[in-house]
Order: structure tokens, then sequence, then C-alpha cells
């Protein structure tokens, strides 16, 4: 007796929707978003139990909760809806995915799998988001008054008495203000670069991912707690779907008939472009890692291969995307052969 639950989750109360396996209603709980409410409330329906809930801040809890007590829980993105909304809604249409076997990619849930190094991801990276912010702004502040900012100067406190002097009274007590804030931010993101080192440090295979070019223990960390396992992926073309770095064409109208009445395809200009679907950090991970060695490392076979499609023609930033995808290829391969970064292995395709 399989019944089908959809929760609509929110800060304050969860809607549960039961349904059976012809599509029946059975049953519809308003839950106070408690774990012990939602565990005696899913013990209590009877039959094997299949939970399907929407990807949010409260699913990575939701998961870890209700795992033990179903037979599975299908975590899957927000999609669009036109129509009535509402909690009940929402729920019954999640029971009804499940019941229907229409999930088509569900959100990879590991509990409990490098629990520390992602933690230390999220630390970092909002810490960083927010350096980043906080020099933005006084900059600004500077730029509003016509003043030329070129370098790094206005952030370090050793020089910054001088260019306050260039700002009027008012702007100087601003630009002090968002100084001592850049300050504390710095000092918070220092500690959290720290703590992502430590965590990195528990795990051999961040230490592995790094000896590849551009990567180093950071962006490595940034891997390994986004991707959490590589075999997720069959082949390195669903890693680069989820990087954010397959191409995608578009074209409509591709057939024809020729003067002897023979249906021939059009030759048509083709839209290219890179899928939206994609994880943005792995994106940014890898775009700027094979940034890092195009400028850093021009004797590297993966700069010498940019250096020959730019060469030949290929636009820099095609050729940069190109480069992007042959380092997660290889990085995704040193991690399920469990091997080190081997650079013969481009100089082989490039000479390919």
């Amino acid at each position: 007796m399989e019944r089908y639950i959809g929760i609509d989750a929110h800060l304050k109360s969860c809607t549960l929707a039961v349904m059976g396996s012809s599509g029946r209603r059975l049953q519809e709980l308003v839950v106070e978003t408690n774990g012990q409410a939602l565990r005696t409330s899913v013990k209590a329906l009877a039959g094997q139990k299949s939970i399907c809930l929407e990807e949010g801040e409260l699913s990575e809890w939701l998961y870890e909760l209700l795992m033990p007590l179903a037979s599975r829980v299908v975590v899957v993105q927000a999609q669009r809806r036109t129509g009535t909304k509402n909690d009940a809604v929402d729920a019954w249409q999640l029971a009804d995915l499940l019941r229907r076997q229409a999930v088509r990619n569900p959100v990879y849930k590991a509990p409990g799998c490098f629990s520390g190094l992602r933690e230390a991801v999220r630390g970092y990276q909002v810490t960083v988001r927010d350096v980043v912010r906080a020099k933005n702004r006084l900059r600004a502040v500077y730029r509003t008054r016509g003043v030329s900012v070129s370098g790094r100067e206005i952030y370090r406190p050793e020089q910054r008495e001088a260019w306050l002097r260039k700002l009027p009274a008012a702007r100087r007590r601003l630009a002090e203000l968002l100084s001592a804030q850049l300050d504390v931010l710095a000092a918070m993101a220092e500690q959290a670069n720290r703590w992502l080192l430590e965590e990195a440090g528990r795990c051999p295979v961040v230490g592995l991912l790094a000896t590849a070019p551009g990567i180093g223990p950071v962006r490595a960390s940034q891997i390994v707690a986004t991707v959490i396992s590589p075999h997720r992926f069959r082949t390195k073309r669903q890693f680069w779907s989820y990087c954010g770095l397959a191409v995608v064409t578009r074209s409509s109208s591709d057939w024809e008939l020729d003067p002897e009445g023979k249906r021939v395809r059009r030759k048509v200009a083709l839209t290219r472009g890179l899928n939206r679907n994609r994880h943005p950090l792995l994106k940014e991970v890898f775009k700027s890692a094979a940034s890092s060695i195009i400028s850093l490392m021009p004797t590297h076979p993966l700069a010498l291969n940019y250096q020959r499609l730019v060469g030949a023609g290929t636009k820099a930033s095609l050729a940069r995307v190109t480069i992007a995808r042959q380092l997660a290829a290889a990085v995704l391969a040193m991690w399920k052969h469990q091997e080190g970064y081997d650079s013969q292995r481009h100089n082989r395709q490039g000479a390919a």
C-alpha cells in the first residue's frame, strides 16, 4: 500500500498531502515546523511512504529528519506554476509528481558527507562576498567626489589617511565608517579562510584535486563541497552540463524542399551558448581557474592549447571556455580514479 506524501514547508508550518497510488487524495495535514511533530505525523501514516518536497532552506534538514521514516525522499527544484497557488495546492502537486514518476532531475542530497567542509565553504563564500561589497561601497564614496582610485591603497589602514583627506568632511565620516566596517569583515574573511583550509586538510580528496593547475585548496574545497561524489556523473558531458559548460545550439525550420522535390536540411545559423540550468559556483571555479592558467602559466599545455585556439581564429572567450571544459574533465577523472594530475594527457590532447 503505497502512500505518496507531498510536503510544502515553511518556517511556521508544513502542509502534508497524502495521495494513494490511484491518485486518490487521502489526507491533508497542517503540522507545525517542528522535528518531533513532523516525525509523529509521518509515522502515523500507514503503508509504504514516499515523500517529495521542494528545494529550499529547510530541505536539507527535512531530508535528514524524514529519510529514516520513508522508503525514499525526493527533493525537487521549485517549478513555476500558473493559476491558483497556495500551500495545499503545492503539496498536492508534489505528491502527484512523485506518484506519476515525473521527477526528472532530483536534487542530490548526501546528509553527513563532508559536513564540516560544506559549512566552511559556505562561511568562506559569505564572508568573501561581504568583503567585496564593502570594498565596492567604499570605492563608490571616492568615485562620487571625482577622486580616481586605481589601486588598493584605500583599503589598507596604513595608507588610508592620505586618501581620506581628499574627501570633504561629511563624506570623510562616511568613508571612515565604511573603512572600519571593511576592517572587521576582512578579519572575518581571514578567519573563514583559515577554517576552510583546516577542514580541507581533513579531506584527502581535496589535496588530490588541488594538484590540478589553477585549482588549489580553496577551489578544490568548493568543488568537493558542491559535487560530493563524482560518480553522480557517468560522463564528462553530464559534468559539463552541471557546471554550466555544456554548449547548447538552437535552430528552427531546419528542412526545406529542393528543386527536385527532395527534403534537404537548410543551411541556417545556429544560436549557440552555454546551458543556464547549472551550478553557478562550479562555473565560476572552472572559468576562473582557466583564466589563472592562461595568465599565470603561459607554458602549461592548457595555456598553449588556448594560444593555439586563439591563433586559429577562435574567440578568446570561447577558447577560455574550452580550457575550462578540459580542466573540468580532468578533475572529474582524477576524482573518479583517485589519480594525481598528469599534464602529459593534455599534451597528447593538444597534439591530437
